[in-house]
Order: structure tokens, then C-alpha cells, then sequence
């Protein structure tokens, strides 16, 4: 097979991933906008509008997704068509999507974390999650490692210093809470 073929048929399947992400998402019952009716670019306040919208102080984490699965990409499957490891992304990024919507993940969220209000994102941010992953992605394949790695660490500073969270804190505090952090996260 040619590579223009093997390419093209990698961004397909990239693009039947991202469908079957939200066709999951709405089998799932997830609201397709927030509930409150509204479509907003960008949602700044940390409240109930968090993850309902098109983007929000946690959209820098899945840019920062997207670097680290290039990253991992280029790492392990260095010989597969750069399409094929986009897809890998997209499929791994649309699972985390349809798993963080799940009960269980988002009662995790509300007992371990400083999200105590957390009901799960809209379809609409969901999606907007993943094309942040891939402009990530996206980003590190045409960007120099150093910057690449200079930029998610201004991101995870920037999102620390205003919300206090960031994906670093977002995965320990999943994985492993902490209650001085969860007490500081709150304002405490």
C-alpha cells in the first residue's frame, strides 16, 4: 500500500473515532450545550459553568495531552505514518472523554477533588477537548521539543497560579488525594 493510501485511510479512522466519541457521549445522555442554554468561547469562572462550554481554564490540560501523546508516539511508534499516531491519539483522548463522563469518574471528581459541583461536560466541550488534544498534537509535531516542553510548563504554571489545578494535580488527585492540596485547591 502507498503512503499516500495509508495516510489517508489514518485520518479516516482518526475522524470515525472523534464520531464515535460523540455519538457515545450522546448515548450516554450527556447534554449537548450547558444546561443553562448558553454557548459560551470561553468560560473563565470557576463554577458550575466549568467543562460546559468551548473553553475553559482546563482546555491548556488537553493541549498538554495532545503534546504528550506525540511525545509517546514518536517514542514508541516512530515508524507508523504520523497519521496512524494521530488517530492512536484521538482514540485515546476520546476514551478519556467517554471514561471522565462516566458515574464513577465523576463522583471521583466530586469526592477528591476541588470540584465538589462537577456533573460531567457537555458533548459540546467534550469535543472541544479533543480538538484541543490535537491542536496539541498538531502543535509538538511542527514545534522544537524545548519549546514544546516550555510551553506545557507555562501552561501548568499559568492554570496553577489562576485556578489552582492543572493536569498535574488533576492526575494526582485522581490517582492519589491529598487533603493539605485538596484544602489549598478550595481556598483553604
Amino acid at each position: 500500500m502507498k503512503a499516500g493510501a495509508r495516510d489517508r485511510q489514518g485520518w479516516i479512522v482518526a475522524g470515525l473515532l472523534a464520531l464515535a466519541t460523540l455519538v457515545m457521549l450522546l448515548i450516554m445522555g450527556r447534554p449537548p450545550i450547558c444546561t443553562c442554554g448558553a454557548v459560551e468561547l470561553w468560560h473563565g469562572a470557576i463554577d458550575s459553568g466549568n467543562s460546559q462550554h468551548i473553553a475553559d481554564w482546563y482546555s491548556p490540560s488537553h493541549v498538554i495531552h495532545g503534546f504528550l501523546f506525540f511525545a509517546a508516539g514518536w517514542w514508541l511508534l516512530r515508524r507508523a505514518p504520523l497519521a496512524w499516531r494521530y488517530a492512536l491519539a484521538v482514540g485515546i483522548e476520546g476514551s478519556w472523554e467517554i471514561l471522565e463522563n462516566s458515574p464513577v469518574i465523576i463522583d471521583r471528581y466530586r469526592t477528591a477533588t476541588m470540584a465538589l459541583g462537577y456533573s460531567g461536560d457537555s458533548i459540546l466541550n467534550s469535543m472541544s477537548d479533543l480538538a484541543m488534544m490535537s491542536i496539541g498534537f498538531w502543535l509538538a509535531a511542527r514545534m522544537d521539543w524545548r519549546v514544546t516542553l516550555a510551553l506545557a510548563v507555562a501552561m501548568e504554571w499559568l492554570t496553577l497560579w489562576v485556578i489552582r489545578d492543572n493536569l498535574t494535580l488533576n492526575v494526582l488527585m485522581l490517582s492519589f488525594p491529598v487533603d493539605a492540596i485538596k484544602a489549598w485547591q478550595a481556598g483553604g
